[in-house]
C-alpha cells in the first residue's frame, strides 16, 4: 500500500472520478503512467523510489516501446540510425536530461541488401533460410553453387590443409546452449567472429555458418564477421537453426555424393558515413568531481527493431537516471551514453573514448544483455575499495541480486572505463532467452517482460544513486582530489 501511495502521489487526479475514468487511471497505472500517459516519476528517498520502480516504474518501458515503434530497426550508419539520434535527444530533452548532444563520428559502412538466398542443390533439393553477415561480400549476380565442406567445429576448419577449400562452399557448425550467465556465445561465437576468414584463407568461395543463437525459429542470426589483414572477405551467411541442422542431416544421409549449395547475396559497402553518440546529463552539485557514465548502445541490425539489444539497455539506463535526480540532486552528475553503431564494431564506444579521455569518469556501468532480470553484481573494486563494494551488493540484495567475487570487465560501449582503468560495475542480467532472440527478426517489443525490466530500473537505480552520491573515490575508497573536505565522512 505504501509504494501505492507513493505512485499515485506522482499525479493528480481530478476531485471525482467516474467507474470508467477510475478504471482508466489504474489501466495507466499498472503500466507506470500517469492518466495523460507518461511516465510515473515517484519522489522520496533513493530506497523508496527504487522499491516503488520495482512495481510502478513505466519510464524504461515508455523509451523501448517508443523507440522501437516510432524508429524500428536502426542499422549503423543509415537514415535510420540517424532517425534514432533524434528520436533519442528528443525523448532526453523530453524527460528534463541537460547538456543533451549529438557526438558525430565517421565509420565504413556496410549494408546488407535485399536479397539472400541459399538453396541446395544435391543430392534434396530444397530451399533454407540464411542471412548475410555483417561485412559478408557479395556473390556474382545469379549467386555462386559449389560443393559445400561440413566442418563440425573451427577447430576442424582450421586443421584443414591450406587450399584445401579452393572453389568450394565451407559450413561451419558449433554447439550452443542456453546458460545463465551467456557464456556458451563465447564457445560458439568464432564460428561467425573468425571462422569466415579462415576459410577465405583456405580458398573457399562462400561461407554459411549455422547462426550463434539457441532458439529454433527459422529466424537466422546476423552479426559481424572480421576479415583482418590476411583473409580477403567473401560471402558468408547464417542459416537459422532448424535449417543448419536439415543440412548436416543431408550430410549424413548423401554418403559419398557431393552436397552443393547455391548462394545469393548482394550486402555491399557504401564508404564513409556518419554515426554518432547521443549524451545527456543528470547534473550534480559538484561538478568538478568525476561523473557516473551509464551506457547503452542505440543502433540495431537491420532485421529487427533492436528492442532487447539494446533499446531495453537504453530505457534502463535513463530511468535510472532520472529515478535517481528524483531521490534529490545527487552529488556527482550522472552522465547516460547512447553508443552508436556498436553493433559493426564498436565504433561509437572507441569514438566517445577517444573524444573524452582525458575528461575522468568515476565508474561506468553498461546495459547490455537484454530485459530479464539482474542476478549477480560484479566490480573491479572488490579489493580496493571492499567496503564500497559491500554496501552495494548488500543494497541490491533485496531484488534477488548475488554479491560475487568476479572481477567485472564491463561491457562492449565502456572502452572509455577500460582505458581510464576506473571504476566498472557488471550488473549481470539473466541471459537464458537472450541468444534464442539475439541479432533475429524476433528482437521486437512484444519479448519484454515488464516485471523483469523494472526490476532491471530498479537495481540500477538503487546502484546509480548510491555512486552518484559517493563522495570518496569510487576505484580506490579514498579522497576524490576534487572533493571538497566537507564531504569526506
Amino acid at each position: 500500500m505504501h509504494k501505492m501511495i507513493l505512485a499515485l502521489a506522482a499525479f493528480t487526479a481530478p476531485a471525482v472520478l467516474g467507474a470508467q475514468q477510475w478504471d482508466g487511471a489504474l489501466a495507466h497505472l499498472s503500466r507506470g503512467q500517469n492518466p495523460d500517459g507518461t511516465p510515473i516519476v515517484v519522489q522520496g528517498t533513493l530506497e523508496e523510489i527504487a522499491d516503488a520502480a520495482l512495481e510502478r516504474d513505466g519510464i524504461a518501458w515508455d523509451f523501448v516501446e517508443g523507440v522501437t515503434t516510432e524508429v524500428g530497426p536502426r542499422q549503423a550508419g543509415t537514415e535510420a540510425e540517424t532517425r534514432g539520434r533524434v528520436w533519442a535527444m528528443q525523448w532526453l530533452t523530453r524527460h528534463g536530461f541537460q547538456n543533451v548532444a549529438d557526438e558525430p563520428f565517421e565509420m565504413d559502412t556496410w549494408v546488407p541488401g535485399d536479397l539472400a538466398r541459399a538453396r541446395v542443390t544435391a543430392p534434396f533439393a530444397q530451399d533454407l533460410v540464411v542471412l548475410p553477415l555483417g561485412d559478408s561480400a557479395a556473390t556474382p549476380a545469379g549467386g555462386i553453387e559449389a560443393e559445400v565442406v561440413y566442418f563440425r567445429t573451427v577447430d576442424e576448419l582450421r586443421a584443414a590443409p591450406a587450399s584445401s577449400l579452393q572453389g568450394k562452399i565451407a559450413y561451419i557448425s558449433h554447439q550452443m546452449r542456453r546458460a545463465q550467465d551467456g557464456s556458451h556465445y563465447g564457445f560458439a561465437g568464432p564460428a561467425r567472429w573468425i571462422a569466415p576468414a579462415i576459410a577465405s584463407q583456405k580458398g573457399a568461395v562462400a561461407v554459411v555458418i549455422k547462426s550463434v543463437g539457441t532458439d529454433y525459429h527459422r529466424n537466422p542470426h546476423t552479426g559481424g564477421t572480421s576479415w583482418g589483414d590476411e583473409a580477403d572477405p567473401i560471402p558468408a551467411g547464417a542459416l537459422s537453426l532448424p535449417d543448419a541442422e536439415n543440412l548436416e542431416r543431408m550430410f549424413e544421409r548423401a554418403g559419398d555424393r557431393p552436397v552443393t549449395l547455391r548462394l545469393e547475396m548482394n550486402p555491399r559497402r557504401i564508404g564513409k558515413q556518419i554515426s554518432g553518440n547521443v549524451v545527456g546529463e543528470i547534473v550534480g552539485r559538484n561538478p568538478d568531481l568525476p561523473p557516473v557514465l551509464l551506457a547503452c548502445h542505440l543502433d540495431s541490425w537491420w532485421n529487427a527493431p533492436g528492442a532487447f539489444d539494446d533499446g531495453a539497455g537504453c530505457g534502463i539506463i535513463a530511468a535510472a537516471a532520472l529515478n535517481v535526480a528524483a531521490s534529490g540532486q545527487p552529488l556527482r552528475t550522472v552522465r547516460v551514453l547512447f553508443a552508436g553503431a556498436e553493433e559493426v564494431g564498436l565504433w561509437g564506444s572507441r569514438a566517445y573514448s577517444a573524444a573524452h579521455i582525458d575528461e575522468p569518469i568515476a565508474v561506468g556501468i553498461e546495459s547490455d544483455f537484454g530485459a530479464d532480470r539482474i542476478w549477480r553484481f560484479e566490480s573491479n573494486f572488490g579489493e580496493s575499495n571492499p567496503d564500497l563494494h559491500a554496501r552495494i551488493a548488500s543494497a541490491v540484495a533485496r531484488f534477488g541480486v548475488a554479491n560475487s567475487t568476479i572481477v567485472a570487465s564491463g561491457g562492449a560501449d565502456l572502452n572509455i572505463a577500460r582505458d581510464q582503468q576506473t571504476a566498472i560495475i557488471d550488473l549481470q542480467q539473466d541471459g537464458t532467452r537472450y541468444f534464442d532472440l539475439h541479432h533475429t527478426p524476433d528482437d521486437t517489443l512484444d519479448k519484454i517482460d515488464i516485471a523483469q525490466l523494472r526490476q532491471n530500473v530498479a537495481v540500477w537505480t538503487q546502484v546509480a544513486g548510491i555512486l552518484a552520491n559517493e563522495p570518496r573515490s569510487i576505484q580506490t575508497g579514498g579522497i576524490e582530489p576534487s572533493a571538497p573536505a566537507v564531504m569526506d565522512r
